[in-house]
C-alpha cells in the first residue's frame, strides 16, 4: 500500500480541497462568502494534517480523512444555507419596509381622527353651550307665557261677562260674533295658544274701540209705525245712539238697554236724518244736523 508523509498529505489535501471549494463556488457569490470559505478550508488543514500523522504512526496509511465527495455535500449544505439566511433577510427586509409604510398609515390616521376628535369635542362644547343658553331662553319665555296666559284668561272672562255685549248695535254684534266664538270655554285646558287668545280679545276690543268712534250707516228691518216690517237706512252714531228712515219717510230713534236696543217712532227727525244720510253718502256739503239723544 502507498504511504505519504503528513505534512505532503495534508498540504496535498489542503490544496485539493481549495481547489475543488472554488470550483463548487458560483461566480455570483459575494465577498463575505467566498471568505468564509477559505477560513473553512484553511481551518481544515490542520485536523487533515493531524489526522494523516496519527494514521502514518498507527498504520502507515491514510484513514479518517474526509473524502472529495463528503467535502462537496458539506460545501452544498453550507452554500445552501448562506442562500437561505440571504433570501430570508431580504424578505424580512422588504417585510420590514411595508411594515414601516403600515405603521406610517396608521400613524397619519390616528393624528387625522385625533384632530377630528379634537373638532368634535370642540362642537360639543359649542353645542352644549348654545344648548344651555337656549334652556335658559326658555324658561324666560316659559315664565313670560305663564303671565300672558293669566293676563289673557282674565280679559276673556271679563268679556264673556261684559253686559255690553248685549247693548250693541245688531251689526256690530255679528261682526264680533266669530270672534267672540272663539273665546275657550275652558281656559286652562285649552290647547289654543296664547298669543291666538290675545289676538282675539285684543280683535274684539279693538273693533268695540272702532264702532264707539264713528258714525256707521247700515240697512236693517224694522217694524214701522203701522206695525209692518220695512227696510229702512240706519244711522250709529258711536254705541249709544241711533236713527232710521224709511224708503217713505218714516223715521225713529234707537238706544241701547239692558236688554237689548230699544227703537221708538220719531217722525220729527225725518229731515235731520235724511239730511244726515246725504252729508254722509257726499250728496250734501258738511253741516251741523240737531238731532235729539234720548238718554235712559
Amino acid at each position: 500500500m502507498k504511504t505519504y508523509s503528513a505534512s505532503k498529505y495534508a498540504n496535498s489535501c489542503l490544496q485539493h480541497r481549495w481547489n475543488t471549494t472554488w470550483y463548487l463556488l458560483p461566480q455570483s457569490f459575494n465577498k463575505a462568502a467566498r471568505t468564509m470559505v477559505l477560513l473553512l478550508a484553511v481551518g481544515l488543514a490542520p485536523s487533515l494534517a493531524i489526522s494523516a500523522g496519527t494514521g502514518t504512526e498507527n498504520t502507515g496509511t491514510v484513514t479518517g480523512a474526509p473524502t472529495l465527495e463528503e467535502t462537496r455535500v458539506t460545501m452544498d449544505k453550507w452554500i445552501e444555507t448562506q442562500q437561505i439566511i440571504s433570501r430570508e433577510r431580504k424578505d424580512w427586509q422588504k417585510g420590514k419596509e411595508i411594515l414601516l409604510g403600515r405603521l406610517e398609515l396608521v400613524k397619519n390616521e390616528i393624528a387625522s381622527l385625533s384632530e377630528t376628535v379634537r373638532q368634535a369635542e370642540s362642537g360639543m362644547a359649542e353645542s352644549d353651550k348654545k344648548r344651555d343658553e337656549m334652556i335658559t331662553e326658555n324658561e324666560k319665555l316659559k315664565a313670560a307665557d305663564d303671565l300672558l296666559k293669566n293676563a289673557v284668561m282674565g280679559m276673556e272672562e271679563e268679556v264673556r261677562n261684559l253686559k255690553l255685549f248685549k247693548q250693541l248695535p245688531e251689526p256690530l254684534l255679528t261682526k264680533l260674533q266669530p270672534l267672540y266664538q272663539r273665546i275657550p270655554e275652558d281656559s286652562l285646558s285649552t290647547k289654543v295658544s296664547t298669543a291666538e287668545r290675545f289676538q282675539n280679545v285684543l280683535g274684539i276690543l279693538n273693533e268695540l274701540n272702532k264702532a264707539n268712534n264713528e258714525i256707521a250707516v247700515s240697512y236693517e228691518v224694522h217694524t214701522l209705525s203701522n206695525g209692518t216690517p220695512s227696510e229702512v237706512k240706519a244711522i250709529y252714531v258711536g254705541l249709544a245712539q241711533a236713527y232710521y228712515v224709511s224708503a217713505g219717510g218714516e223715521s225713529g230713534i234707537g238706544y241701547p238697554t239692558a236688554e237689548g236696543w230699544k227703537w221708538e217712532p220719531s217722525q220729527a227727525v225725518s229731515r235731520d236724518v235724511v239730511l244726515a244720510l246725504e252729508i254722509l253718502d257726499g250728496k250734501h256739503s258738511p253741516a251741523f244736523v240737531p238731532l235729539p239723544v234720548v238718554m235712559k
